[in-house]
């Protein structure tokens, strides 16, 4: 039903999420970030209040294994639920439980953890850490390889529908939510496209943000 891969970047402490899933709107369920702490991304039969839990433990210092530990003990149903975490120094943990749907799996890499349900093979996931560990650039130039290393792999059993990509930096505010909720045709590549369109415009966007005087142009009729 989704695989996901979460991870920081040492030089710039940015941390981010790239997943993708066969169910409408993955973005609007599975990821939760919050800067200079960490990311997690709650999947599989998914209960959003994990991800705001884990995020909570992690800012009090505790470890990213500790943290989904202590989430999972407040939860009944923890037998269904598929969690990875990395924190602001690159720790990681990830859990499985029992009831995970499907052919199921995760991966703990260097600055990146990723898990994946119902997928076509468990190579997927090894596919995405490797990708992302070969890669280089922006943090979103290499969740996006992962991500598509993850397609060439197999991917999901069946047809993915909807992916989405966000990414957290010094501000307090996501610099990068960027979301493909429902797509017949093939949502990672949709999703890559969003990025080449968003990422030239990314700055200027900060920039409105913490200065409006110095805000260039929208480039619309109207703001000429």
């Amino acid at each position: 039903m989704t695989f996901s891969i979460a991870a920081r970047c040492p030089e710039t402490g940015q941390l981010g999420i790239a997943l993708s899933s066969s169910s409408i709107a993955v973005g609007a369920r599975c990821p939760w970030l919050q800067p200079g702490v960490g990311a997690v991304s709650s999947q599989n039969i998914t209960l959003p209040a994990l991800g705001q839990f884990v995020l909570s433990e992690l800012s009090l210092g505790t470890n990213p294994s500790q943290a989904l530990e202590k989430a999972l003990a407040s939860n009944v149903f923890s037998e269904y639920r598929q969690l990875t975490a990395i924190n602001v120094h690159g720790e990681s943990a990830v859990f499985s439980g029992e009831k995970t749907l499907g052919l199921n799996h995760a991966v703990q890499g260097k600055d990146c953890v990723a898990a994946g349900n119902m997928l076509a093979d468990k190579a997927v996931i090894s596919a995405m850490v490797t990708a992302f560990e070969g890669a280089t650039g922006q943090l979103a130039n290499r969740l996006l390889a992962a991500m598509q290393a993850a397609v060439v792999a197999g991917g999901e059993a069946g047809p993915v529908h909807s992916a989405a990509m966000k990414i957290v930096g010094s501000h307090s505010w996501p610099i990068v939510d960027l979301r493909v909720d429902w797509t017949e045709q093939d949502p990672i590549t949709e999703l890559c496209a969003l990025w080449q369109a968003y990422e030239p415009q990314m700055q200027a966007y900060i920039t409105r943000a913490l200065d409006p005087r110095e805000a260039p142009s929208y480039g619309v009729p109207g703001d000429e």
